[in-house]
């Protein structure tokens, strides 16, 4: 068994600043394209119905957690609506430095929350629909 540090592999070339556009469709593509040439060397163990089996079953199914760092001052005082929101599209919100921290700033870490039974392009999606519908939301308050 081999087992692959994939944060630390694919995680830094796949992320982009906002300052260079935020643009979620070529971070996926990157991620795509990284995935591929990996697999090529070392298959990934992947289930007809559940998808790709990892040690942590909150990943099972595509095992994508798509996020973005999003800068939403306004909602951050009214954090039930941006709950709200996300509720709507599936997505959780961390804080600034994920999972169980507040938000620094402003500054939420906002994510797909489901994996299983959908595609790695649906729950980039999926998150793309919701950050729109969170800044439609900033920008009215």
């Amino acid at each position: 068994m081999l087992m692959i540090d994939i944060q630390e592999l694919l995680i830094s070339p796949c992320e982009e600043n906002e300052t260079m556009g935020g643009d979620l469709g070529e971070v996926y593509r990157r991620l795509a394209t990284a995935v591929d040439q990996i697999e090529k060397k070392v298959p990934f163990s992947r289930h007809e119905r559940f998808g790709f089996l990892t040690f942590c079953l909150s990943n099972l199914g595509t095992a994508i957690r798509a996020s973005v760092h999003i800068k939403v001052p306004k909602l951050s005082a009214q954090r039930a609506k941006l709950e709200e929101v996300a509720a709507r599209y599936e997505l959780q919100v961390r804080g600034t430095r994920g999972e169980h921290t507040d938000a620094e700033g402003g500054v939420y870490d906002i994510s797909n929350k489901r994996r299983l039974g959908i595609t790695e392009f649906q729950a980039v999606k999926i998150l793309s629909d919701g950050i729109t519908e969170i800044i439609k939301l900033e920008k009215s308050l």
